[in-house]
């Protein structure tokens, strides 16, 4: 075997150690076969079978995705009211952009007592996956972080990364690159 291609190798067995250890922390599940960010119902395959999806999964059924403290933006309740916000290559600092998105942000969280949300911090595919993963953590704490300078509680606020795992534009050009580039908001009750 090449050295090249034991690299290679060490890196797929690292890459992989790493997303079975972020698995074990919480719950999430599996993307469905739609695209990256996209999950199926609790309770179906995401291909139409029903499944049995345990005792602490509840399905996302038209009176959670709207009720009296928020709605979601889609019936899916994939996404809700957040947008996501960009950073530039290399850097997790907030732009001036994605501070005035957070500032809206901020103010919909406060208003909305139930919600309860998960900032997701991700990259683009360049780097090593430690690297992304690092990085993605500086993101998604960027944004907690100035989203709680802006009034939110903390305990409503979880920070994680994804890195480079779960882009949203699987291209490999600068455009799907600065695409991949946030921090994503996950709103639950």
């Amino acid at each position: 075997m090449t050295r090249a291609r034991l690299s290679y190798s060490l890196l797929l067995v690292v890459a992989a150690s790493l997303l079975l250890l972020e698995g074990c922390g919480h719950k999430r599940p599996p993307a469905s076969a739609t695209g990256p960010g996209s999950y199926p119902r609790a309770g179906s395959t995401g291909s139409g079978e029903p499944v049995d999806a345990g005792p602490d999964v509840r399905s996302i059924d038209n009176d959670l995705t709207s009720g009296e403290d928020f709605t979601f933006s889609d019936a899916s309740g994939e996404g809700g009211p957040l947008a996501d916000v960009y950073f530039e290559y290399d850097q997790s600092s907030l732009t001036d952009a994605a501070r005035g998105t957070l500032a809206q942000h901020a103010t919909w969280i406060k208003g909305h007592g139930g919600a309860k949300i998960t900032v997701e911090g991700h990259c683009d595919e360049r780097g090593t996956v430690e690297y992304n993963l690092a990085l993605g953590d500086q993101r998604a704490q960027a944004a907690r972080d100035y989203l709680v300078s802006l009034g939110v509680p903390r305990e409503r606020l979880n920070a994680i990364s994804l890195g480079k795992e779960r882009p949203v534009d699987p291209g490999h050009t600068e455009s799907a690159w600065a695409k991949n580039r946030r921090a994503h908001f996950r709103v639950s009750r």
